[in-house]
């Protein structure tokens, strides 16, 4: 049993293993579980994502509106949505309007890709990645945990 939760209501939904989450609906809302795109979390909906996602990896992304590589890097991360996806929620969280989010998580250098499964880190990296990268860099730490 693989618990999702909603990018557009927050609410926790539960998929049997046996079916694919990729067409999976959000029990409150209705709408789809997975859409191919980041979700931009606040601190309490990266709180609320680490703790009701279960058995989903997370990766987040955590950037700021200044920063030349995190807008460079956006589209890559936009991207790697669409082909990470259902395997793992993409998140993305202003650095800026998050500062105690950021640094509870040690973020000391932005763009920062933190992998996370069932609220504990898996693996991170700093620094702008394509979209190719992104997808490696997440598939081998997985294939690692």
């Amino acid at each position: 049993m693989t618990q999702i939760v909603c990018p557009a209501c927050a609410a926790a939904n539960r998929i049997p293993a046996a079916r694919d989450p990729g067409g999976a609906k959000c029990g409150r809302c209705g709408l789809a579980l997975f859409q191919g795109v980041p979700t931009e979390v606040d601190a309490a909906g990266l709180q609320v994502h680490r703790r009701a996602n279960q058995g989903l990896p997370i990766l987040l992304d955590v950037w700021a509106p200044w920063c030349g590589p995190c807008r460079s890097m956006a589209p890559h991360f936009a991207a790697a949505a669409a082909r990470l996806e259902p395997r793992v929620r993409l998140l993305k969280l202003n650095a800026d309007e998050a500062p105690d989010a950021s640094a509870a998580l040690r973020v000391s250098g932005i763009p920062a890709l933190i992998l996370m499964k069932d609220g504990q880190e898996l693996a991170r990296q700093a620094g702008a990645m394509t979209t190719d990268q992104i997808t490696a860099w997440v598939n081998q730490a997985l294939a690692a945990a």
